[in-house]
């Protein structure tokens, strides 16, 4: 499994990339890719990723359900993980 990143020359201003996992191991995903992260930075510079979620809520409230979920509930560190390696991938690829 590996991280690709393709760059939008018309994003939004705080988009740095979009991202896609590539599953290329031997498996029922080999040869498919799991699309919809993108990578942002925030105004005071950092960068972060967002998953493919779905937005619920009533009224002004607005919460979002991410798509890619731990399993056993495990709570939010499984994903913080990935996050971290999706941005760690990114950082690899701008210092080559």
């Amino acid at each position: 499994m590996r991280v690709e990143f393709v760059e939008k020359s018309n994003g939004p201003e705080r988009l740095v990339c979009d991202a896609e996992i590539i599953f290329d191991e031997e498996g029922p995903l080999a040869g498919m890719k799991l699309i919809g992260l993108s990578l942002w930075r925030a105004a005071e510079g950092q960068i972060f990723v967002t998953f493919p979620a779905r937005s619920f809520g009533t009224g002004a409230e607005r919460k979002f359900w991410d798509f890619l979920r731990p399993v056993n509930g495990n709570g939010p560190e499984v994903s913080r993980a990935v996050k971290g390696w999706i941005i760690d991938a990114y950082r690899a690829r701008m210092a080559a």
